[in-house]
């Protein structure tokens, strides 16, 4: 059997690391994995393969840096021409990226099978480009792998009762890669010796969506009320080198000190030692949950629903009184994470069972 992966950023081969491992299990499986270039990142050279252990791509396509229709359109055509010299039985893609949707597309019309990854999100806002990604993208998969319930009957009242695909709930892969690597983490990353964070309370805080950092007055906000939860907690903010600008464009000042942005390690490393996660990013939600740490989301809606349905996470938007009361409310809240919403990480094991069992 052979399997084509398409990843395009360094979070989807950290998580496809983790599925990867599982098929090196089987030998019947041979894996083929291609790197559109989607998110350029000068981190992931030979070192970040080697030390996260994760298999170096097959192909790499170089295309980045153009919108969306353009981008999409350019890895449609490059990841067709490598289907159709490999001839995989079936191609997986991860998530909402425009990756997913252009490994999908061109394995769909050549009648290769495709394996969706974290299908069935949805965050009901169509002006995210990831919203119709993972949308399009769920409806031509044939092997639909849920991490959650919440996935599963979204899909079954869109209607998915009556498409010829299989609809699965595995689990999280991004469960499986925080317990793999965790571990390994603290044995490598000395960010908080680095920072004097050793025994501090902090806040970690991580902005990047556009629907913020291109908003004025919502990136205002939220600058405003770091600078508030400054005066009494750290704030650990590893700041992308776009939002920067953006900030100093804005005039906005900040009265702490952002740092530069880290690698997985070290993210693991001040997860596992903050005392609460601020982002508006959809993947730092979940890990925060896995690193049982409440979670205040700067965003008006989540995909992961079943967080803030735990109580978990707070949705505070980009309002700069509701941040600084859903913050409040975090650290004095007793939050209970024992509840399996994500599976047991063995995410891996049920989405290599499902492709096996598929061809039988």
């Amino acid at each position: 059997m052979i399997l084509v992966t398409v990843v395009g950023a360094r979070p989807q081969f950290i998580k496809a690391a983790a599925v990867s491992r599982e098929m090196a299990k089987h030998k019947e499986i041979r894996e083929i994995i291609v790197h559109t270039g989607q998110h350029f990142d000068a981190n992931m050279s030979d070192i970040f393969f080697a030390e996260m252990e994760i298999p170096k791509p097959d192909y790499y396509l170089e295309v980045n840096s153009l919108s969306h229709g353009a981008m999409t359109g350019r890895m449609l055509e490059k990841v067709e021409e490598v289907l159709i010299r490999e001839r995989p039985d079936y191609v997986m893609v991860y998530g909402d990226t425009n990756s997913t949707l252009a490994g999908a597309l061109a394995a769909k019309k050549l009648h290769i099978k495709v394996v969706h990854v974290e299908a069935g999100l949805r965050s009901f806002n169509m002006q995210m480009p990831e919203e119709i990604n993972r949308i399009l993208t769920d409806r031509i998969s044939d092997i639909l792998c849920c991490p959650t319930d919440t996935a599963v009957e979204n899909l079954k009242r869109e209607g998915f009762g009556s498409v010829p695909c299989r609809v699965v709930k595995t689990g999280d892969v991004m469960q499986d890669a925080a317990i793999y690597y965790r571990s390994v983490a603290a044995e490598r990353s000395a960010i908080i010796s680095r920072l004097a964070l050793d025994h501090k309370p902090f806040v970690l805080c991580t902005i990047h969506r556009a629907e913020n950092t291109d908003d004025p007055e919502r990136l205002a906000a939220i600058v405003s009320a770091l600078n508030r939860i400054s005066q009494d907690m750290k704030v650990v903010m590893p700041l992308h080198p776009r939002t920067r600008k953006i900030i100093a464009e804005n005039r906005l000042e900040m009265l702490f000190e952002p740092i530069e942005p880290v690698g997985y390690f070290d993210m693991i490393e001040l997860l596992s030692h903050t005392r609460l996660v601020m982002t508006d990013s959809g993947g730092l939600q979940k890990e925060a949950y896995f690193f049982a740490k409440p979670c205040v989301t700067l965003r008006d809606e989540t995909e992961w629903i079943e967080l803030v349905e735990h109580g978990i996470n707070i949705l505070a938007g980009a309002d700069r009184e509701r941040i600084l009361q859903a913050v409040d409310e975090m650290r004095r809240k007793q939050l209970d994470f024992s509840a399996e919403l994500y599976g047991k990480g063995e995410a891996s094991c049920q989405i290599v069972t499902e492709i096996l069992n598929s061809r039988c």
